[in-house]
C-alpha cells in the first residue's frame, strides 16, 4: 500500500543528482577574468583568438587557470585582480598591434570559480543582478518629438524627390510635424495628391486654399505616428545593446520602460566610468553639405547667405550651426542643408587610424552600405571642393565635429578628418559602430552600486533564506516529529531544484528573486501541513497507521492542487505584466509552486514510503500528538 515501484525511487534519485551538480557552481563564487570579443562586425572570435591569447599569457608569463573560447568570446580566468591587469594589459598587446585601430575589445569580467569538469555539463551559476553584484544603473528617456520630426524630414525629402521624378512643380515646407506643399494649378495639386497618397502612405493628404494660393497639407495618420515613435524606441534599445557589447559586459540588462523610457543596467561592471561615457552620450551622426563654405569661386557659394544667417535671416531648407573650439579660437559658424546624405544607419564599419597623408592626425575610416554609397557618389559628384559637415546630435543640440573638404568624389569608402585626438576618434568610431540612435535620449536616473554594497546584499539575503528554513524545519520538526523531519527535508529538497532550475535557465538573481526564494519556503511546507493535518484527521478516526498514511497523502493532494494553481495563476500574471523587478520575482515565484509541488508530495512520500511502508504491522506512526475526541458520557434513558 505504502510502497513505491522501483522507477519511482529512481526518477527522485536522478532529480537530487541533477539538482545537486547544478547547484553546485553558485558556491564557488566569482574569479577576475579578461573577456576578448570582436570590435567590428569583420573580424571574428574563434579557436585561432584562443590560441593566440593562450601565447600571449605564455610569452608574459601569466598564469591563467583556464582560457576558453565560448562563441562569441575568449574568457581566461587568474587567481586575483593584479594578474588580470596585467594580463589584460598583455593581451590587448599582442592582439591589437595598432591600438588606434583595434580588432578586439579586451575588457575586465568576472567569472564563475566552478571546476572546469562542472563548465563541461554546462553546470553554470546563476548571473546575479545589479543589487546584489554592484554595477551602473540608467534611466534613460527618449525624446519622442525628435523621433517624428526626424522622420518628417526624411518624408519632406520624399515629397521632393517623388515631385521632381514626375515633374510637378509645388514648393514643400514644413510647418510643425506637417508637410505643406503649395500650388498655383488645382490639376497640379491633384496629380501631385494622387501621387503622395500612393508614395508616402504615413500621411493623410487634405487640399486648402483658394485661386493661385493652392495647398495640399499632409498629416501624419495616428496608427503611423504611433509606429514611428515604436520603431525609434525599439532602434534605441538595439543600438544600447550593441554599444553595450563593445564594452565587453556580461549579461546587461537592457529593457523598455513605459512608452518613452530605457533602463539600462550593468551588473559587474569594472570600469564604471568608461560605461557612463559610452552609454551616456546618446549621440547620433549626420552627415549633411555645407553651404557657405568659405571658398570663393566654387558653385553655390554666396557669402551674404552665411552673413544674413549669423543676423537671424536662416532660411528654412538649412540650420546655422558650430564647429568644436580649435586651440583656443571661436567656433566656426556654417550654414548647412538640413537634408543629410547619410546617416548612422548607413554605416557599415567605422575604425579609428591615423592620417598617414594629411600630417599623421587622427581619422575615422568609414565604409557605407549601398545606399549610403549611391547618394554619396552622387552628392560629391558636383561637390568637389565643397566642404560636408560631420555633425553629432547630442541631447537636442547639433555640434559639427568636423567639415572637411571634399577632394574627389567618395563613394562606399572614405575616412572623416579633423578629430581632436585618438580617443575621440576611438569614441567616435565605436558609436558608429555601434549604430544609430533613433532620436536623442537623456539620463534622467543614474546610480552606482559598489560591489561592497552588493555582497552585503547577498549575505542579508542568504541569511534571510536561511534563517527562515531553519525556523520552519525547527518548527516542522517540534510539531510533528519525525513527519516534520520528512517535510524538512522535502523541503530541502525543493530548494535545491528550484536553485538548480535557475542555474540551468541562467536567470538573473536579484533581491526580489531572493524574496521570492524565501516566500517560496513558506508556501511549500503548506502542502506537507496539509498531509500531515490529513494523516492526523485519519488517525483520530481510529483508522490503521497504514491506511491513514495512504488515505492522508491521496486527500491532501486535490486540496495542494488548488491552492498550488491558483497562487500559479496570480504568478502568471506578474509574469505577463510585470517587468523588471517584478518579473524576477515572478519567474521565482512560478519555478516555486512547480517544484514545491513534486517535492512536497512525491519526495516527502518516497521517505515515508521507505521508513513505514516495509512494516506490515504498524501500531504507530511518529507524527506528534494525535488529540482523539472525548467519548460522550451516557445519559440515562438512552439506548446504547
Amino acid at each position: 500500500m505504502n510502497r513505491y515501484p522501483l522507477w519511482k525511487y529512481l526518477v527522485l534519485a536522478v532529480a537530487l543528482v541533477i539538482g545537486l551538480l547544478y547547484t553546485l557552481p553558485n558556491f564557488f563564487g566569482e574569479a577576475p577574468a579578461v573577456q576578448v570579443s570582436a570590435a567590428r562586425t569583420t573580424v571574428k572570435v574563434d579557436a585561432a583568438v584562443r590560441d593566440r591569447v593562450l601565447q600571449a599569457l605564455a610569452e608574459a608569463k601569466i598564469t591563467a587557470d583556464f582560457v576558453q573560447w565560448e562563441g562569441s568570446s575568449v574568457r581566461a580566468r587568474f587567481g586575483d585582480t593584479d594578474t588580470q591587469l596585467k594580463a589584460k594589459d598583455a593581451i590587448s598587446r599582442a592582439l591589437n598591434r595598432k591600438p588606434d585601430e583595434p580588432d578586439f575589445v579586451v575588457a575586465l569580467n568576472l567569472v564563475s570559480r566552478s571546476p572546469q569538469w562542472l563548465a563541461s555539463i554546462h553546470a553554470f551559476p546563476m548571473y546575479l543582478g545589479l543589487d546584489l553584484r554592484g554595477g551602473v544603473h540608467f534611466l534613460l528617456e527618449v525624446d519622442m518629438k525628435a523621433a517624428v520630426s526626424k522622420k518628417v524630414d526624411t518624408l519632406m525629402g520624399e515629397a521632393r524627390l517623388a515631385l521632381r521624378e514626375k515633374k510637378l512643380r509645388a514648393s514643400v515646407s514644413r510647418v510643425g510635424d506637417s508637410l505643406v506643399l503649395n500650388f498655383s494649378d488645382p490639376e497640379l495639386r491633384t496629380a501631385a495628391r494622387n501621387l503622395l497618397t500612393d508614395r508616402i502612405v504615413d500621411m493623410e493628404w487634405t487640399e486648402g486654399g483658394q485661386g493661385e494660393a493652392l495647398s495640399l497639407t499632409g498629416r501624419f495618420k495616428p496608427a503611423s505616428l504611433r509606429a514611428v515613435q515604436e520603431a525609434a524606441l525599439k532602434q534605441n534599445i538595439n543600438t544600447l545593446h550593441n554599444r553595450v557589447n563593445e564594452l565587453g559586459t556580461a549579461e546587461p540588462v537592457i529593457q523598455q520602460q513605459g512608452l518613452n523610457r530605457v533602463v539600462v543596467q550593468l551588473p559587474g561592471v569594472q570600469d564604471t566610468a568608461r560605461a557612463k561615457g559610452i552609454i551616456g552620450r546618446t549621440a547620433t551622426l549626420e552627415v549633411s553639405m555645407v553651404e557657405a563654405h568659405g571658398q570663393p569661386g566654387v558653385r553655390d557659394y554666396d557669402p551674404s547667405r552665411l552673413q544674413a544667417a549669423l543676423a537671424g535671416d536662416v532660411p528654412a531648407d538649412m540650420e546655422l550651426l558650430y564647429g568644436r573650439e580649435r586651440n583656443g579660437g571661436a567656433p566656426e559658424p556654417l550654414l548647412v542643408s538640413r537634408q543629410t546624405v547619410f546617416t548612422g544607419d548607413n554605416l557599415v564599419r567605422a575604425d579609428a587610424n591615423f592620417d598617414q597623408q594629411g600630417g599623421g592626425g587622427s581619422v575615422v575610416v568609414v565604409g557605407l552600405d549601398s545606399a549610403g554609397a549611391a547618394s554619396m557618389k552622387a552628392t560629391t559628384r558636383d561637390g568637389v571642393k565643397r566642404r560636408m559637415a560631420v555633425i553629432l546630435v547630442e541631447k537636442g543640440k547639433k555640434e559639427v565635429l568636423t567639415a572637411p573638404t571634399i577632394q574627389s568624389e567618395l563613394s562606399a569608402s572614405f575616412h572623416i578628418s579633423g578629430m581632436a585626438n585618438p580617443q575621440e576618434a576611438t569614441d567616435l568610431a565605436l558609436l558608429m559602430r555601434a549604430g544609430q540612435l533613433a532620436a536623442p535620449m537623456d539620463i534622467i536616473e543614474e546610480r552606482t552600486i559598489g560591489p561592497s554594497l552588493g555582497a552585503e546584499n547577498i549575505a542579508r539575503g542568504f541569511h534571510s533564506v536561511v534563517w527562515g528554513f531553519v525556523a520552519v524545519a525547527v518548527f516542522m520538526c517540534v510539531y510533528y516529529l519525525l513527519f516534520g523531519l520528512f517535510s524538512s527535508l522535502a523541503l530541502g529538497f525543493n530548494l535545491l531544484l528550484l536553485v538548480a532550475a535557475l542555474s540551468m535557465m541562467q536567470a538573473t538573481l536579484t533581491l526580489p528573486g531572493m524574496a521570492a526564494i524565501a516566500l517560496v519556503l513558506g508556501m511549500a511546507i503548506d502542502a506537507n501541513v496539509l498531509i500531515n493535518e490529513r494523516i492526523r484527521e485519519e488517525l483520530r478516526a481510529g483508522m490503521a497507521p497504514q491506511m491513514a498514511i495512504h488515505t492522508g497523502y491521496e486527500r491532501a493532494w486535490a486540496t495542494i492542487l488548488d491552492s498550488n494553481i491558483t497562487t500559479l495563476i496570480a504568478g502568471v500574471a506578474l509574469l505577463a505584466f510585470g517587468s523588471g523587478p517584478v518579473k524576477g520575482f515572478a519567474v521565482v515565484h512560478c519555478l516555486g509552486i512547480l517544484t514545491s509541488m513534486f517535492s512536497a508530495v512525491m519526495f516527502s512520500r518516497g521517505l515515508v514510503n521507505l521508513w513505514y511502508g516495509g512494516r506490515r504491522k504498524l501500531a504507530k506512526v511518529s507524527i506528534g500528538q494525535v488529540w482523539r475526541p472525548a467519548a460522550k458520557p451516557a445519559v440515562q434513558g438512552e439506548e446504547a
